[in-house]
């Protein structure tokens, strides 16, 4: 009966885990080269203490839980976190909203 619990709970992480449909993904060394690009909107969904801690400049501070419906439909949104996991969120809300170019920076401001 253990074993079935465990089962249930590892499989419960691996599905939360799992990248969202349509949902890219790019690394920090990927990141450095766009950055410069003003056809993509960059967000980071860190609370605004993380944020003014330390940011990246091309970055816009929405918090997640906030409204995207400001953000344009039709540009590629690049959202970062911390660690990668609120972003990961954030896509997915994005998605629900109808966003169809949506980006998450692995691992996040760690990783930077």
């Amino acid at each position: 009966m253990e074993w079935v619990f465990i089962g249930v709970v590892v499989a419960f992480f691996v599905w939360r885990m799992m990248p969202t449909k349509g949902v890219k993904s790019m690394s920090t060394a990927d990141l450095k080269n766009i950055l410069d690009d003003k056809d993509m909107i960059f967000i980071d969904v860190r609370t605004p203490g993380e944020y003014k801690e330390r940011n990246i400049r091309q970055f816009k501070n929405i918090p997640l839980g906030s409204s995207f419906s400001s953000l344009p439909k039709d540009k590629e949104i690049i959202v970062i976190c911390q660690s990668g996991m609120r972003s990961s969120k954030a896509c997915k809300q994005l998605k629900k909203q109808g966003f169809q170019h949506v980006t998450n920076v692995r691992g996040g401001m760690s990783a930077w």
